[in-house]
């Protein structure tokens, strides 16, 4: 009996540890994924892919805000295997991110990395300087903001209670 109990234990903190490594994207939001390709088709050719939801990742590189909501211009990056952008100079473009939300410009700053699900609406020529860039522009369903690397918490501690994080 006891070695079932310990199974039982060890079987359910597994269990509780795969729970707890899911993506940062709810799996409500996550059911309506409809395209798990790559960026750079979509910012080439947005209008092939209007009404498709996708999640994808970045940096605020610009966040506009009025009274219809919220408007933030990513820098694409690629996502690692827990969907966190992989800050590096490795991007297929950049995307603008809609909310007729506010999102609060000093907790989603410049600089900041996010992951995201959205519904494509639309391509938008903007200027980058005197070029004009075709943006894919997605209503916002969810957005997850990261921390730096360097100041996440750990995921786990030893001790009873007293102690420190390693």
């Amino acid at each position: 009996m006891r070695k079932r109990s310990i199974f039982l234990l060890i079987l359910f903190s597994f269990l509780l540890h795969i729970t707890g490594c899911a993506g940062p994207i709810s799996k409500q939001t996550r059911a309506q994924v409809t395209y798990y390709g790559p960026f750079r088709p979509i910012q080439q050719n947005p209008e092939q892919y209007r009404g498709e939801v996708t999640i994808l990742g970045g940096k605020i590189i610009g966040h506009e805000t009025d009274d219809t909501g919220t408007r933030l211009v990513i820098l694409h990056l690629p996502l690692d295997s827990n969907e966190r952008p992989r800050d590096s100079d490795q991007s297929e473009g950049r995307f603008i991110l809609q909310s007729k939300e506010f999102l609060d410009p000093v907790i989603f700053a410049k600089g900041v990395l996010i992951t995201a699900a959205g519904r494509l609406i639309e391509g938008q020529k903007l200027p980058i300087g005197q070029m004009q860039y075709l943006y894919p522009v997605f209503d916002l369903m969810e957005i997850q903001k990261w921390s730096p690397k360097g100041k996440q918490s750990p995921r786990f501690h030893f001790g009873v209670g007293v102690g420190t994080h390693f």
